[in-house]
């Protein structure tokens, strides 16, 4: 995940300053000392690590800050502020225009993940009711268009393409005329991307950009390739004007540097994070809930977000009743396992729970995405009686399950054990719950707080 090497090396320097009661110039120096280093190995530019230091530790030192009965904690909270604020302090929307269609360009290197995240990008609009238009502007990369057109088929959003002969310029002036015919709100234009910046690339989108006045023009570079991220986005922002960064891959870089240097360099906010492969992978790009994670923090907000935008309130509603009522089945439990596998991968949910981070840098918690998948195959090899009423489930049967599932009698013992005790605690929690238990208000006054909102699970 994103910043894992940075969070853990900062956790440690602010659990030095949580345990003191004063904390004098040195020890802020100190402690500035091992977050410069802890920044640097995660390879944000040289120059904004500097600035950044001298920022924190300017406000750092200030008399609030010594006086303070908690000095280590708002040492912490000058760093989250300073953190957000070089990220580009708050979201950056975007943009919509007054006559639609709305032109977005998508320019970046080959390989950054310009035609996947053109797709995301068309899902996301979809989602907020708007009506986009795929436009497939690279003619060079084999394959490209066909690679559009089956995401395109894959979200529901039309592809705009024209016969081989025809320039990357004159499809984007095609494409923008078919938006406006057909009532697309939204045009989305792939362009070529190459192995490195040359003039030829630089003057076509510039041919593009012209014809199209595009309203935004975001450039989409991969977090994995660090520092050279930052460079690939301030040299196309020199000649391009750009309007936003789109950061692929930030889930599989430890480092993250990308991140927290792109905006300081070019001026340009990250407008949206890829963090998986996923078609639906891709978030709005919230500085502060991202300053948030790198300092393990969590992200309550964006895991609520997720959750309203995945779960089925209906399932979640009748998932209650049935835990409320003791009757609970593995038919249940594998509707429960599909809810939370809709959230995203588990790292990075667990990412989002504060102090759950720090947990698993522990190892108190181990995620096994493949343990989940040997659990749905023990249940599918279920019969329907079996899931309905486990209790069934003799030894004979276990053991078929087992060759059904191509898992161990030992895993089909562990599972329907763990699943007895999870139903064991379910109607202890509901007798609990019942209509004179203490905690029948105790639950009224949560719901109020979270504000009517249920999550499936707990």
């Amino acid at each position: 995940m994103a910043f894992e090497g940075l969070t853990s090396r900062l956790q440690s320097v602010f659990s030095k300053l949580r345990g003191k009661g004063k904390v004098s110039e040195e020890d802020v120096n100190e402690a500035m000392r091992e977050v410069r280093l802890a920044l640097l190995e995660a390879d944000v530019n040289f120059k904004v690590v500097k600035e950044f230091i001298a920022k924190v530790k300017e406000k750092a030192v200030g008399s609030e800050v010594m006086e303070s009965f908690t000095p280590g904690m708002v040492i912490i909270d000058i760093v989250n502020k300073e953190l957000t604020e070089l990220m580009g302090g708050t979201q950056s929307k975007l943009a919509k225009s007054n006559r639609p269609p709305t032109v977005i360009m998508m320019a970046g290197l080959q390989g950054a993940g310009k035609t996947t995240t053109s797709a995301k990008l068309a899902k996301l609009l979809l989602k907020g009711n708007h009506r986009p238009l795929l436009v497939a502007g690279d003619i060079y990369r084999p394959a490209a268009i066909k690679q559009l057109q089956v995401l395109g088929e894959q979200i529901k959003v039309p592809v705009f393409t024209l016969p081989a002969g025809n320039s990357p310029v004159e499809i984007a002036r095609q494409a923008l005329q078919h938006a406006k015919d057909n009532g697309n709100d939204y045009l989305l234009i792939d362009t070529a991307g190459r192995l490195h910046i040359d003039e030829e690339l630089m003057e076509e989108l510039r041919q593009i950009h012209e014809v199209t006045k595009p309203d935004e023009v975001l450039l989409v570079v991969d977090a994995m390739t660090g520092q050279d991220a930052v460079n690939v986005a301030e040299s196309f922002n020199k000649q391009l004007e750009l309007t936003g960064v789109v950061l692929t891959k930030l889930d599989g870089d430890t480092r993250g540097g990308a991140a927290l240097s792109v905006k300081a360099v070019t001026g340009c906010p990250i407008k949206f994070a890829a963090l998986g492969e996923k078609i639906d992978a891709l978030e709005p790009f919230h500085p502060e809930r991202m300053a948030s994670r790198i300092l393990g923090m969590g992200d309550m907000l964006s895991l609520i977000e997720k959750a309203q935008s995945n779960i089925d309130a209906e399932k979640a509603k009748e998932m209650e009743r049935k835990m409320r009522n003791a009757e609970f089945t593995f038919d249940d439990f594998l509707e429960q396992m599909d809810q939370v596998k809709k959230l995203g991968p588990i790292d990075q949910i667990l990412d989002m729970i504060p102090g759950m981070g720090k947990m698993k840098q522990m190892k108190d918690i181990k995620v096994d995405e493949k343990q989940m998948g040997r659990v749905e195959a023990i249940v599918h090899s279920m019969t329907i009686e079996e899931k309905q009423n486990p209790d069934l489930i003799n030894h004979s049967r276990r053991k078929r399950i087992a060759t059904g599932s191509g898992t161990s009698l030992a895993d089909v013992n562990r599972l329907i054990k763990q699943f007895d005790e999870m139903r064991r605690v379910m109607k202890q929690f509901s007798d609990m719950m019942g209509p004179k238990g203490k905690g029948n208000k105790m639950m009224k006054q949560l719901n109020k707080a979270g504000k009517g909102m249920k999550f499936p699970f707990r």
